[in-house]
């Protein structure tokens, strides 16, 4: 996509979230930023993304040097041997969805020095295609969690089922939204919800949702047979 469109798509989107959500948060725009050349993700930072997050450790490596300043997030399923490769470069953790992968984290943050803020990842849906904590089990997990040093526990994050039923995700999202209200009142520093990708992410702002990670409303298809 050429970068006159991802600049007005960005304009766009942040048009649309201006005026917060429903609680009077500013919603914050995380570009997903998987299969994107770097010229591609530095229009958007141009654009003024909040944020920029890529799923894959490899392609965090492989393009880190030649993205502008901007807040790097990690997304995706992360494999504890990969860790090292993001701790002390990486601002927030989307995706801290099981104890081992916290424990690692945390064991490397304190190895290197820094403080790791994370999201506790919340598989709101109960699907078992997706990782996570259990809604049912995720006070107790924040709360092991936010005992460890190294480690900072930020907020949640969620993925709304891919499903046509407006009522079921308007549910799940609330039920999402309810429970980062009681986290918030819990344990301290507690701020972001991360809830919302391109196909849902109008829906999950109404809901609540104070940070949303959108790659092709921002970037167009994406095209995997690019790596760069």
């Amino acid at each position: 996509m050429q970068t006159e469109k991802i600049i007005e798509n960005v304009t766009k989107i942040r048009a649309e979230i201006a005026k917060g959500n429903p609680f009077g948060e500013r919603v914050v725009l995380v570009a997903a930023t998987k299969t994107q050349t770097a010229e591609a993700i530095n229009a958007a930072i141009a654009a003024g993304v909040d944020a920029v997050a890529e799923n894959k450790p490899q392609e965090f490596r492989d393009k880190n040097g030649s993205i502008d300043p901007c807040p790097r997030h990690f997304i995706g399923h992360l494999q504890t041997n990969k860790v090292k490769y993001l701790v002390g470069k990486v601002e927030l953790f989307h995706s801290c969805d099981r104890d081992e992968l916290a424990d690692e984290i945390a064991r490397l943050s304190v190895k290197n020095d820094v403080v790791s803020q994370v999201l506790v990842q919340i598989n709101i849906g109960n699907e078992a295609t997706k990782g996570g904590y259990s809604y049912e089990e995720a006070i107790e997990a924040i709360e092991r969690l936010s005992n460890k040093n190294g480690v900072r526990v930020k907020g949640l994050m969620g993925m709304l089922p891919e499903s046509d039923d407006e009522a079921l995700l308007r549910g799940l999202a609330r039920k999402m939204r309810a429970l980062f209200e009681r986290v918030k009142t819990r344990f301290e520093g507690v701020e972001y919800l991360s809830m919302g990708m391109s196909g849902d992410y109008a829906l999950c702002v109404e809901e609540g949702s104070n940070m949303i990670r959108l790659g092709s409303t921002i970037f167009g298809a994406r095209d995997y047979a690019v790596k760069g």
